[in-house]
């Protein structure tokens, strides 16, 4: 009898071990593989030269939530637009993050309010906008720099479309 009580035990934890499993990979926590976002292009003038990117666009919660967490390379000319429904200070950290990311904070005009570049893979440290955004960009580390792109630079995408 006490092994039909430890095989039961094992069974009951079997089971409920697969459950989880199978709770997780429906919420996407037991998956780090890329989420599937729609991406559309997305152009940033800096002075008088216009950069052009491939945006993955993060509207809801949970995409913003998971963001380029588990990444571990992204296209030169690609990156990431967060879109928020309104205007407010963001924070933004890299947990999870293995990319060495430019995070561009914009607000809702379009105009770069603030750069946070060469962002420190895994960190958790907070980065702040420093201003009301709206969006934020997500590219590669040094793209900005590289670019030439700064604070008060214009940005703008089908989604960023001014109502």
């Amino acid at each position: 009898m006490q092994y039909f009580r430890f095989g039961s035990q094992i069974s009951i934890c079997l089971l409920s071990a697969i459950l989880l499993t199978g709770v997780f990979a429906a919420t996407g926590f037991a998956n780090n593989k890329s989420q599937q976002l729609r991406t559309e292009p997305l152009e940033v003038v800096s002075a008088k030269t216009t950069h052009e990117f491939v945006a993955e666009i993060a509207a809801t919660y949970r995409e913003r939530a998971k963001g380029l967490m588990f990444r571990e390379e992204m296209p030169d000319n690609h990156g990431m637009l967060f879109i928020f429904e309104t205007e407010s200070d963001r924070y933004f950290w890299m947990k999870n993050t293995p990319l060495p990311l430019d995070i561009l904070y914009i607000d809702a005009m379009g105009r770069i309010v603030s750069i946070a570049a060469n962002t420190v893979p895994f960190s958790e440290k907070v980065i702040p906008s420093g201003a009301p955004a709206r969006f934020v960009l997500e590219l590669n580390a040094g793209t900005a720099k590289k670019l030439g792109i700064s604070a008060g630079d214009q940005v703008s995408s089908e989604s960023m479309s001014l109502e």
